[in-house]
């Protein structure tokens, strides 16, 4: 073990003895710019614990930052919050090194520990609302399902205030600083966003829930430890009011505005839609496949009431790139929004009436009429992609003064 890799102290009895990815660039089609950490956090109760683990290229990473602390043989329990991978790939090694007393996970948490890595050892299921004792400190657990897998959990040691809380109030950012009022809060609210538009949005109302029923707990949150990203401490309430705000999705005046194009007849109508759009009061982002990435699509769809889709025409198909970030943003499955469809053609023009049928599965309100046209846009045909730019801004106008 490289004895240079130091645990940090998080509170009288916790420390952050997890690992940093600086140039992991790619989650599972998220694009990570700033690289990602993940969190394992060692409690020295009389019962010496360990929550969660790492990705298994990190084992030896973890395993030195616990060394700094104490010798990771005298761990006798082992927690999993959240079986996937990036937080238990080395936990098997690790319960056949350190021989723990006892490994913790949720009921369906034990199951899907078993089926990944065959894992020998008994695991103890554990329910929402067990507690577990420490010795001299206590663990509470509380269910989580699908925020974000079926069987994640958080853990509260109530001590110390610490809220567990695995991926939920995470976000992908390496950084040498372990605490979220060390790093700018620009950087915080665009990586938590990004965040929570590319892995916890389809999950929404069940965050609301959860949110409800954390503050019925009676739970006080002096910390709260992710499972990536930076700890939160002085700035509890704030993740947390941010993620209620995320999580209601309601609509703003905000118009997207996503185009692939050929020969840039789409792009051109783009323009002209993103121009009423413009004229109506709407703030656009205007966002060709070419250059953007899907989740940055996603990112900006998390603030905004409106997504117009283009698209030419291929094969019978939309361009490959819409067909990338169109499946994408039909999983994420965004709500309380307004759109279109629109695109040019050769010969045959399916892209438009494909583009409508995915946002017509993601229950997205249709204004006006789709614009399809052949080869290039005239001057009229550009006055109606105006035109419905202007129409898609007043009917969010009206939707935004009902709510």
């Amino acid at each position: 073990m490289k004895d240079f890799y130091k645990a940090v102290k998080i509170s009288d009895h916790v420390y952050w003895v997890g690992a940093i990815d600086w140039n992991i660039r790619d989650f599972h089609g998220y694009r990570t710019r700033r690289g990602t950490t993940y969190n394992a956090y060692l409690i020295l109760a009389d019962k010496i614990t360990l929550i969660d683990t790492v990705k298994a290229p990190f084992k030896e990473e973890m395993l030195s930052r616990i060394a700094s602390v104490i010798d990771p043989m005298k761990i006798e329990y082992i927690v999993s919050n959240h079986s996937e991978m990036d937080h238990s790939g080395c936990l098997p090694e690790c319960i056949e090194m350190i021989k723990p007393e006892k490994v913790f996970a949720s009921v369906v948490g034990s199951k899907t520990l078993k089926d990944l890595f065959q894992i020998h050892q008994d695991i103890s299921s554990v329910k929402d609302g067990d507690r577990l004792s420490l010795g001299n400190m206590n663990l509470a657990f509380m269910e989580t399902r699908m925020l974000h897998w079926p069987d994640s959990m958080f853990s509260y040691l109530a001590e110390e205030q610490i809220l567990f809380s695995q991926d939920a109030f995470g976000m992908h950012l390496a950084a040498s600083d372990r605490f979220a009022d060390q790093i700018d809060q620009s950087i915080l609210e665009y990586e938590a966003a990004t965040y929570y538009a590319n892995i916890i949005l389809p999950y929404s109302p069940l965050v609301l829930k959860l949110i409800d029923k954390v503050a019925k707990s009676g739970l006080e949150l002096k910390v709260i430890a992710p499972d990536h990203g930076p700890v939160w401490r002085k700035n509890v309430k704030w993740i947390i009011e941010l993620y209620a705000r995320w999580a209601a999705q309601k609509p703003t005046l905000k118009a997207v505005v996503v185009y692939a194009t050929m020969w840039h007849s789409t792009e051109v109508m783009a323009r002209a839609i993103s121009e009423g759009l413009a004229a109506g009061g709407l703030n656009v982002k205007l966002m060709c496949m070419d250059e953007w990435h899907r989740s940055d699509v996603i990112y900006e769809l998390l603030d905004a009431g409106a997504l117009i889709i283009g698209s030419s025409t291929l094969n019978n198909q939309m361009l490959p790139q819409m067909a990338d970030v169109l499946t994408y943003i039909r999983g994420l499955r965004p709500a309380n929004l307004v759109g279109q469809a629109f695109g040019s053609f050769g010969w045959s023009g399916e892209a438009v009436g494909k583009i409508n049928e995915v946002l017509q599965g993601i229950n997205i309100e249709l204004v006006g009429e789709a614009i399809s046209v052949k080869l290039v846009p005239n001057a009229d045909i550009l006055g109606k992609c105006y035109a419905l730019g202007t129409l898609i801004a007043e009917r969010l106008h009206d939707g935004i003064g009902a709510l």
